[in-house]
């Protein structure tokens, strides 16, 4: 039947962190004791002041359309919140709220890439960036990072990846899978780079700037000269355990801004009304509301790191953010465990969910086939019992 559907369809890849997690609960259902550390999901509750600020919604009858590009007081709040946090001085015509992070993105390369633009991606990148690239008709270029340099790219590297047909870079710090964060001194170096090619735009994924170890944070916006060519991407699900909730946002030079609503104008219109008014609760808070969240992860990053490092053939950077490890495994490549061969990280992953119970997800799926990634986003019992099975199957 895929002849009926369409090239755009049969072209783009399933979601890998959605399909392992889809598999997990269906081996679960089967009865058998899987613990997933597939999905990037805080295991935590939204604080309960932004569920009293829904709530209170709900009773004031928000209940009807909203604005494409978001309601303007949580544009105020929101212009507020990256100015007190990152030193961005946004208005709110430059803000486009959206119906989670990823739409943010998808409205970005739909309104930015012509067939064949070129997109540098450094490696690795979350999983869905490559294929709403492909899907918006540009060229993913993928430049290679590894666990020895921290997955992080450099300025040589960036300058050879540019091409005339570069448009724009999409990075995230924290990242999402290395937690690896950029600092300041690191994305000045890149900016000098960019600052050279005037067409040349950044996407800057700053989901998981709150969940953040290593003290500081840096918006590339704030570098002089970055501000007019960065389009900002945050949101509430991350920080403020808000995934279901399915609110994201931007800020960009209004140009941009004003074409982002322009297609969500007639794919969407505007996101939910309730969890808007919700979000204005969320963006306003002082970020230290979160510090208990963030210490809790941090001490499961403490945990992790210790566990893996006692598993053999595992390499590991220690993350600075995020609530990702993504140990390089590729020791294990074209070795037989307990009668399986493996070829690449994903007969790894395969192997790992197969023998020892653990969902995690092939780096693959993030431009690395080397690693794997799982996420502690969970209990530390479940995490331990976890890096236990994982160490006994591969021992």
């Amino acid at each position: 039947m895929n002849s009926v559907l369409s090239d755009r369809i049969n072209q783009l890849q399933t979601s890998q962190t959605l399909a392992m997690a889809a598999l997990a609960r269906e081996l679960k259902a089967q009865g058998k004791d899987i613990i997933s550390l597939s999905l990037g999901e805080p295991d935590f509750n939204t604080p309960d002041f932004i569920k009293e600020a829904a709530k209170k919604a709900i009773d004031d009858n928000y209940s009807t359309y909203t604005p494409v590009d978001g309601y303007l007081e949580l544009k105020e709040a929101i212009c507020r919140k990256f100015k007190r946090d990152n030193q961005l001085h946004y208005t709110p015509s430059q803000i486009v709220v959206s119906t989670g992070a990823k739409q943010s993105l998808y409205n970005i390369a739909q309104v930015m890439l012509n067939e064949g633009d070129e997109v540098i991606l450094p490696a690795p990148y979350w999983v869905s960036y490559y294929e709403i690239i492909k899907l918006s008709g540009g060229t993913p270029v993928v430049v290679p990072t590894s666990v020895e340099t921290d997955f992080k790219i450099t300025p040589e590297q960036l300058q050879q990846a540019i091409t005339p047909k570069t448009k724009m870079i999409w990075y995230s710090s924290p990242c999402n899978p290395s937690g690896s964060v950029y600092s300041r001194e690191e994305l000045e170096a890149l900016s000098k780079v960019i600052l050279q090619h005037p067409n040349v735009y950044m996407v800057a994924d700053e989901i998981y700037e709150h969940i953040n170890f290593s003290g500081t944070f840096c918006s590339i916006g704030s570098i002089d000269g970055m501000f007019d060519r960065t389009i900002t991407v945050n949101g509430v699900a991350k920080a403020f355990a808000m995934t279901g909730w399915r609110i994201g946002y931007i800020g960009a030079p209004e140009f941009i801004a004003k074409a982002c609503t322009k297609i969500q104008g007639q794919v969407t219109s505007g996101a939910n009304s309730i969890a808007q008014r919700a979000t204005i609760a969320a963006v306003d808070a002082p970020p230290d509301v979160l510090n208990n969240m963030v210490q809790a992860f941090k001490n499961r990053r403490d945990l992790v790191v210790g566990l893996v490092k006692d598993i053999p053939g595992f390499k590991l950077n220690v993350p600075e953010g995020a609530f990702y490890v993504f140990p390089d495994v590729s020791n294990y490549f074209g070795k037989t465990l307990k009668g399986k061969f493996i070829n690449d990280a994903n007969d790894f992953s395969m192997f790992l969910l197969s023998e020892a119970n653990v969902a995690t997800v092939t780096g693959d799926a993030f431009g690395n086939p080397n690693c794997i990634r799982f996420s502690y986003a969970t209990s530390e019992d479940l995490l331990i019992e976890a890096l236990k099975r994982i160490k006994e199957a591969v021992s």
